[in-house]
């Protein structure tokens, strides 16, 4: 079996770093500073104390970053203080797909904001897909414009017909070639 590596000398790919506890958000700002695309999905904690309630980002996914990289920024990224090594798959560095990158900034409700173009008419009985909030990754038709920020959708999921009022930007219309 020969090794697979994915990382390419022109074209850009993600891939995985695995990084000491806590330390995703001062890997990720080092190799920022480097030049180096970088993503870390952050998601939203709140913490209740008895005099006062304090929200903050954690990582999605502890002790792991994604880096855009090329060949040549391989070892720049090894290099970086706290970074352990790529993920790997035995011994094969495979790379991550662009589209599940967008996966989780949708669920952590980083979205693009072209895919909510204020041109595109929406219609009735047109196939949606939530992308943000707890139901990220249902899809329904919309049946309901309530204005123009309000949506209703009717899901059917498990057998169970719901129908739910979302906000423009949890929303996404599915276009053919989806």
């Amino acid at each position: 079996m020969h090794k697979i590596n994915h990382l390419h000398v022109d074209e850009a790919k993600w891939f995985a770093v695995h990084t000491k506890y806590k330390c995703e958000k001062y890997v990720a700002e080092q190799i920022s500073k480097k030049g180096i695309e970088v993503y870390l999905p952050l998601t939203d904690r709140v913490r209740v104390y008895a005099s006062k309630t304090k929200k903050y980002k954690v990582p999605l996914i502890s002790c792991y970053i994604f880096v855009k990289i090329c060949k040549h920024e391989y070892v720049r990224v090894l290099e970086t203080e706290y970074a352990i090594n790529f993920l790997r798959q035995r011994k094969d560095l495979i790379s991550i797909p662009d589209k599940e990158i967008n996966l989780l900034k949708r669920l952590v409700g980083e979205y693009e904001v072209s895919l909510f173009d204020e041109k595109v008419n929406w219609a009735l009985g047109q196939k949606m897909e939530v992308v943000a909030g707890q139901l990220t990754g249902l899809h329904g038709v919309l049946i309901e414009k309530c204005n123009k920020r309000d949506f209703v959708v009717e899901l059917q999921n498990i057998g169970i017909l719901l129908q739910m009022q979302f906000r423009k930007e949890h929303l996404m219309p599915l276009f053919r070639g989806y």
